[in-house]
């Protein structure tokens, strides 16, 4: 039995009988995807943040979804046409629950959740890579984990994208920087790998430190397979008459699926 954002008015701290629960079905899985506080006179009701099931995704942390802070002209002339944009601007939130878990029927191996304690934490090492047993599929192919659920209840923790196709694949990327001199600047990474290549995502801002260590995720929009290549690039916020010089001595690519 799958919940797709399960609507918190008059169901929070209510009695399993009346509300989802993880007794309803063998296996309960549960996305929640609007979970802010509500505005009952607006018409705007959240969705439950409690874990229900035996699996609970948390995507993007589940309160705000990315791709639902659009502006409203440009969200109602939806390519959809004007009621599906229309419906999108007044509940985008909420109606992102069932649009991954059809994204998921495509994407078998896409949307990992990760287990963690709270979204702040997942964006942390602290929960990555999955564990050996693997990482449970949000969506369709959630009960392929069914087997392999150890607590009472699984929060699990997850990035998607801001319009379809949702489903993105977590990478750690470690980076050491050479150079002489300290500057201030940004660094992108691009990957390219067996499945596919990314395009470049930004993975630090600031300090450009010579010698120093420098950790960041990228939420992929392919599954790479294996790692081929990685281009790195760096500019400088200003111009600089010295002609400053900033490279990568080393770079470690991750992935969150198999470690």
């Amino acid at each position: 039995l799958s919940g797709l954002d399960p609507a918190q008015p008059y169901f929070q701290d209510t009695p399993i009988e009346v509300r989802l629960d993880k007794s309803d079905a063998e296996f309960v899985d549960v996305i929640h995807t609007d979970s802010a506080p509500t505005i009952p006179y607006l018409g705007e009701y959240s969705a439950l943040l409690t874990a229900l099931g035996h699996l609970d995704f948390y995507p993007n942390g589940g309160k705000q979804m990315p791709g639902c802070g659009k502006n409203p002209i440009s969200q109602i002339v939806d390519l959809d046409g004007i009621w599906e944009g229309t419906r999108d601007f007044v509940a985008c939130n909420h109606l992102r629950s069932y649009k991954y878990y059809s994204d998921s029927i495509i994407y078998p191996d896409g949307f990992l959740g990760y287990s963690c304690a709270s979204y702040d934490v997942f964006k942390t090492e602290r929960c990555f890579p999955c564990p050996p047993e693997g990482c449970p599929n949000m969506g369709h192919f959630a009960d392929k984990f069914k087997g392999k659920i150890k607590n009472d209840f699984q929060k699990l923790y997850l990035n998607t994208g801001e319009a379809k196709d949702f489903a993105l694949w977590r990478y750690k990327v470690t980076m050491t920087l050479s150079g002489k001199h300290k500057v201030k600047g940004h660094v992108n990474i691009a990957l390219y790998g067996s499945g596919g290549n990314t395009r470049q995502h930004q993975i630090l801002e600031g300090t450009l430190q010579p010698d120093n260590t420098y950790i960041s995720f990228i939420d992929a929009e392919i599954n790479l397979g294996t790692v081929t290549n990685v281009k790195f690039l760096w500019n400088n916020n200003v111009l600089n008459p010295t002609f400053p010089k900033i490279g990568a001595a080393t770079i470690t690519v991750q992935s969150g699926e198999n470690g």
